[in-house]
């Protein structure tokens, strides 16, 4: 069996939503012919699984905790909050300015580029040691790109790029022109030397494509875990629940359409009160807590904080409806968000509240698994129909397309991965 090194910082257990894609692959990847190896972090948690993981001795150090440390702040609270960055969605001060431009200083190219000096030393022991005909690197961090072009330029083995989120040209980089000229430059000369870049979207490869000025980018969708998705007889809550599991990004991923929605229904008297109940998982923040409180919700709103994975997960499939939000900004519409795929597994209606449409509206036409809302007033039309069907039945029925949801499987978008490796990438035997 042909072999490959994956290159990704982000493996579980570490919850992180980009180690989901890797561990996918990795899992699947033999069915078509191809042994992973695997070059991660290094973690404090024992995880054994059927393929070889060599995890560095590097763990959770980053170029901002270093500076705090220098610095006398407190490494477990945020750098921009302890320099006075107000806790209001959106807002940016002064002090807010001059964090992001000493934050774009000391993470140049990367936050985790600490991590490039063990991994690349053990990614060439293993290449010398071991007959390896491929590597694989994903993003984010980018680093995992630049310890990958180096291995792949030392010992002259074709490389594929896979980029979960866009490098330079991902819209939710906050990073000033200045640094963003350092970053396309490095973009450039880095991904030049790739025999291939993958991404999660054809819109997101249409933007590679004029931007590396070149036709070997492919798009390859996340996909969820079959295994995941078999039913554990996890009983649904017996309220109305709408769960949303993931990070709100200051504001990006709003819910306030969502709760003004709400609060118009419960002033109309269309939905009670004391049926509904709107659970947050995921890190806090503290601006939703305003929100919460414009709308009248603190006793139907819940704001968990961060649970492990598999928490997140039964709480997914105990939930009437699942909430996924997304951007109102333009370029989210060839955005898939790894959330989505999860989702899927969950086997649970979705109610997708965000703009422009675009592939996630796509998606959840094509499975019957949901709707994509936009308005107050869509938002509240949705509602109802969820909510009667709800108070008829006992339950929100799923109904969701079986062998259209197959598409995105994880052992699909593995098979995708080795079509690339097989038909591109030239092993010689």
């Amino acid at each position: 069996m042909k072999k490959v090194l994956i290159v990704s910082y982000y493996f579980p257990p570490d919850p992180a939503i980009g180690g989901l894609r890797i561990n996918g692959l990795a899992k699947y990847l033999p069915d078509f012919g191809w042994e992973p190896v695997i070059l991660t972090k290094n973690s404090p948690d024992n995880f054994t699984l059927k393929y070889t993981i060599v995890r560095t001795p590097y763990c959770e150090y980053d170029s901002i905790n270093s500076f705090k440390n220098m610095f006398g702040l407190n490494p477990k609270s945020s750098f921009k909050g302890q320099l006075g960055r107000s806790t209001l969605k959106d807002k940016k001060t002064f002090l807010y300015l001059l964090s992001n431009f000493i934050t774009e200083i000391i993470t140049y190219p990367d936050n985790q580029k600490k991590w490039y000096s063990d991994a690349f030393k053990i990614g060439d022991e293993l290449l010398t040691n071991e007959k390896i005909d491929a590597i694989i690197s994903s993003s984010s961090p980018i680093i995992s790109h630049i310890i990958a072009h180096d291995l792949s330029e030392k010992y002259n083995i074709p490389w594929i790029a896979d980029l979960r989120d866009l490098w330079t040209q991902n819209h939710y980089c906050t990073h000033s022109k200045i640094r963003k000229v350092f970053d396309k430059r490095l973009e450039l000369k880095t991904l030049a030397a790739s025999d291939a870049i993958t991404t999660v979207s054809s819109n997101l490869a249409s933007n590679l494509r004029k931007f590396h000025n070149r036709k070997s980018v492919y798009s390859i969708p996340n996909g969820y875990d079959l295994e995941e998705s078999i039913n554990t007889n996890i009983s649904l809550s017996n309220k109305f629940t709408i769960t949303y599991t993931g990070s709100l990004y200051n504001g990006k991923r709003d819910p306030s359409k969502l709760f003004n929605a709400l609060n118009e229904l419960i002033k109309e008297k269309k939905i009670d009160r004391k049926n509904i109940e709107i659970r947050f998982y995921g890190p806090k923040e503290e601006w939703i807590k305003e929100e919460i409180k414009k709308y009248s919700l603190q006793d139907i709103i819940s704001h968990n904080g961060l649970v492990s994975r598999d928490i997140s997960l039964v709480k997914q499939k105990e939930s009437q409806l699942l909430l996924l939000l997304l951007w109102d900004h333009p370029s989210e519409i060839g955005v898939y968000t790894g959330k989505l795929f999860e989702y899927l597994a969950s086997k649970r209606p979705i109610l997708a509240i965000g703009g422009p449409k675009g592939v996630v509206n796509d998606l959840l036409e094509e499975t019957e698994t949901g709707y994509f809302v936009s308005s107050v007033e869509d938002i509240k039309n949705t509602i109802i129909k969820y909510y009667t069907e709800y108070k008829l039945n006992g339950q929100v029925s799923y109904k969701g397309n079986n062998s259209k949801i197959e598409k995105y499987s994880q052992k699909e978008m593995a098979r995708k991965f080795a079509d690339i490796l097989d038909n591109f990438i030239k092993v010689d035997y």
